[in-house]
């Protein structure tokens, strides 16, 4: 089931919502929540619904063992199993085809190439119990004692497919006791429209010029057509993942649940650091969080650390070698921007950093779509760098630049701050507080309308992160 489709909107949701307020105990409202999670989870993936309460009930014991033993070996020893049997289920899913293909192009093998169907989500929810098991062995947050307080935690169907990677520690409060508050409701139903605009209006219609200019041989395409079709992705992208994240946290938010941001305005970034503290928030945090201070060779090793997450931060998005050499891209741009320092980055001028950490990461956008594999990516870097022999620019990409003006405008001009900055004015002055209010009122249910409209005849376009 996808939250972009007229049946989750009008049917699914809003049933849940009924249902949700037809009660008023928190154990029972949690209950509506439990039986429509592992609905939603069944309408896109039944064959792999055991998986989610199994992690759930075994996560749930590990919590509790790691708990009553913290600090002793048998603590030690139940956070070993319990991180080797999550991240295992998570490699043997998700990697193992990836790694016998290899072994066979390495070594001349014929190996046989199993191609299981990837449990939906498995990347997600498997990082959030194991952010659970790590904090309950580091004391930051005690065992849940219910069990099926902890089941909604991993399968509260907002999160469960595409994120944001929400710890229990952050959801922990909320899970018990709950006040929804006429802003929760308002506000949340606003982040929902907008989460939808941004999926249906911005990305869904970039998505046909990104798969004209790099769908097709990107070597085929010019070199200002191949830059084109990589700053449609990356808008896509960005207005795909980020809308999800956005119609996940206002359905939490309908709900009582007040989950962090997972997105703030990335391409306002002055560094490549600055962008990796505003884009996929939840993900950046877990890695710094739990890896980056892992003592390698017995001793913690800053650049080592940094360049072990940035692989796995590659690794974690698919069984591919682009995102591995996406992931290794970024962290040597972040190794450099650490070794320069923050005074010293701050001494070049804002101009050239912006300029300069732009191109780097339209690059890395280009990188991450290339999942065809290290040929497709040099085909990508040829074509940008204008080494195809295709020339600079051709009909097809003025053609496409008029007709989609007014799509690429909104789109950049989205990427902006707005919201933020009529929120701040209604704050200085009370006296266009109601007006700004309902202009804001009306616009969030105009967007809501129109995405309604045009999802009447849309075709199935799943959020693009729902296959990580």
């Amino acid at each position: 089931m996808l939250l972009s489709r007229l049946f989750f909107v009008y049917l699914f949701f809003a049933l849940c919502f009924l249902c949700y307020f037809a009660t008023k105990k928190t154990s029972y409202r949690n209950a509506v929540l439990i039986v429509f999670s592992l609905i939603f989870y069944a309408c896109g993936d039944l064959h792999y619904l055991w998986l989610v309460v199994a992690s759930a009930f075994f996560n749930f014991l590990f919590g509790k063992g790691v708990e009553k033993w913290r600090g002793k070996t048998p603590a030690k020893l139940l956070l070993a199993l319990g991180l080797i049997v999550n991240l295992g289920v998570l490699v043997g899913f998700k990697y193992t085809g990836f790694v016998i293909e290899n072994l066979n192009a390495v070594f001349d093998l014929t190996l046989s190439v199993p191609e299981p169907a990837l449990p939906l989500g498995i990347s997600f929810f498997t990082f959030r119990v194991v952010s659970y098991l790590i904090d309950c062995a580091w004391g930051k947050v005690r065992a849940e004692r219910n069990f099926f307080v902890f089941l909604l935690y991993v399968s509260f169907f907002p999160i469960t497919v595409s994120g944001p990677i929400a710890r229990y520690e952050t959801m922990r409060h909320d899970l018990h006791v709950r006040k929804i508050t006429a802003t929760d409701l308002s506000e949340g139903f606003t982040r929902i429209a907008v989460g939808l605009g941004k999926k249906v209006i911005l990305a869904d219609h970039l998505a046909p010029i990104v798969d004209q200019f790099l769908g097709t041989s990107i070597s085929s395409q010019t070199t200002l057509g191949v830059w084109y079709g990589v700053i449609a992705f990356a808008l896509q992208i960005y207005f795909d993942f980020s809308g999800y994240s956005d119609m996940a946290i206002g359905i939490a938010r309908v709900f009582g649940f007040h989950l962090e941001e997972n997105f703030r305005y990335p391409f306002l970034c002055r560094d490549i650091t600055e962008f990796w503290q505003r884009w996929h928030i939840s993900l950046g945090t877990f890695f710094r969080d739990y890896l980056l201070y892992v003592p390698i060779f017995g001793k913690r090793r800053k650049y080592g650390g940094l360049m072990l997450v940035w692989f796995c931060t590659g690794l974690w998005h698919g069984a591919s070698w682009n995102y591995i050499i996406w992931g290794i891209y970024y962290g040597l741009f972040l190794f450099l921007e650490t070794g320069i320092g923050k005074k010293g980055m701050r001494r070049i001028p804002a101009v050239i950093r912006h300029i300069c950490n732009k191109v780097i990461i339209l690059i890395g956008f280009g990188i991450f779509y290339c999942t065809g594999g290290i040929r497709q990516v040099g085909d990508l870097l040829l074509g940008l760098f204008g080494q195809n022999g295709t020339g600079v620019y051709d009909a097809l990409l003025l053609s496409s630049l008029r007709n989609n003006a007014f799509l690429l405008l909104a789109a950049v001009l989205c990427c902006f701050p707005f919201v933020p900055l009529f929120k701040k004015a209604m704050q200085k002055n009370p006296a266009v507080n109601l007006s700004l209010s309902i202009a804001g009122t009306v616009l969030a249910a105009t967007i809501f309308l129109i995405a309604s409209i045009l999802l009447v005849d849309a075709t199935n376009a799943p959020f693009l992160y729902t296959k990580f």
